[in-house]
């Protein structure tokens, strides 16, 4: 058995131990469970990757716990926000007793926010915010303190004398923005450290390798990558390896896909900044469960927290279980 699956096996358990817990309450609200079952839509950036696979897990498991009829829907790309409008005018039409977005553009998703609110619908936003005073509730990761985790660690790789490239996804969503923002403000810390390029591949694997490549043949002296969410860091690393800087250009990716993870343990990424996909999706459903039972919340937000993970820490009981997603 390889190194990889072995931990992948301890992972699994780990996270059955994990589902059990989540049913038992681990600190989160208290159980209330909907004498009538209610309809609840997710409508999420795209409808594939490991991060929203494993989004739609966590919000599964609670919707069978709190008697909720959910409806998982997503665009075919993260960048098609006019899908993402009509999805969500297709939610209000059919009265769904609450939506939980996650919004691919912070102002594109804003009217349509406000519209379902008109009606009565309240809409809580996961994973990345838009731009409403409606919302009731966000859950998801501090995008902000994320991007200066990986800027952070970066610059202890490669020194305060380097220059770096930024591959984000989408401009214009709002956790895209707040993780680039938290990395360029660590960084101006730092006179010596110039940030030569910043692409956006689109949420686009391929677009990330053609964008990585373009920018290692412009600035064949970068010394560092961060790329800021799962499609990116793929793209990305997997161009730096091909190319021959594996192990010489220094790589910091978000999120954990098994691709991301088996180059980790090769040295071609040096660490990853972790989020908790699962978690967001199951508190949205429980808190949404409260907001349609008209409980009053004690937090307008709910940091999921994120962690960077390296080979040193990787095997920690802690932090395996956000390693690696447990579906296919």
């Amino acid at each position: 058995m390889t190194r990889i699956r072995a931990v992948r096996l301890r992972v699994y358990l780990m996270l059955a131990l994990t589902v059990m817990l989540a049913s038992c309450g681990g600190g989160a609200p208290s159980l209330y469970v909907l004498e009538k079952p209610k309809n609840v839509d997710m409508i999420v950036k795209m409808n594939h990757g490991d991060f929203w696979k494993t989004v739609k897990m966590g919000a599964e498991v609670a919707a069978k716990e709190y008697n909720v009829n959910l409806t998982f829907k997503a665009p075919q790309n993260e960048s098609d926000i006019d899908e993402q409008v009509r999805l969500m005018e297709e939610s209000i039409q059919s009265n769904a007793d609450a939506i939980i977005l996650s919004a691919s553009d912070y102002m594109g998703l804003a009217q349509v926010t406000d519209r379902a609110a008109y009606y009565k619908i309240p809409v809580i936003s996961m994973d990345s915010e838009v731009a409403s005073a409606r919302i009731k509730l966000f859950v998801g990761t501090n995008n902000y303190e994320a991007g200066q985790k990986a800027a952070k660690r970066l610059i202890d790789l490669i020194g305060p004398e380097s220059r770096i490239g930024v591959m984000n996804f989408v401009k214009g969503a709002k956790n895209a923005d707040e993780r680039e923002e938290g990395f360029m403000d660590y960084v101006a810390r730092y006179p010596g450290v110039e940030v030569v390029d910043i692409e956006y591949c689109e949420s686009d694997e391929q677009l990330a390798r053609q964008l990585t490549r373009n920018m290692m043949t412009k600035h064949p002296d970068i010394n560092g990558i961060v790329a800021l969410n799962e499609v990116a860091s793929i793209g990305t690393a997997e161009e730096i390896q091909a190319s021959g800087y594996g192990g010489k250009v220094k790589i910091i990716t978000f999120d954990s896909t098994a691709k991301v993870m088996e180059m980790l343990q090769e040295g071609i990424v040096q660490a990853t900044v972790v989020q908790n996909p699962f978690n967001n999706g199951y508190l949205a459903v429980q808190y949404a469960v409260q907001v349609m039972e008209g409980i009053e919340l004690d937090d307008e937000r709910i940091d999921t927290e994120s962690r960077l993970i390296d080979l040193g820490n990787m095997l920690q009981s802690d932090n395996q279980k956000l390693l690696f997603p447990f579906v296919k």
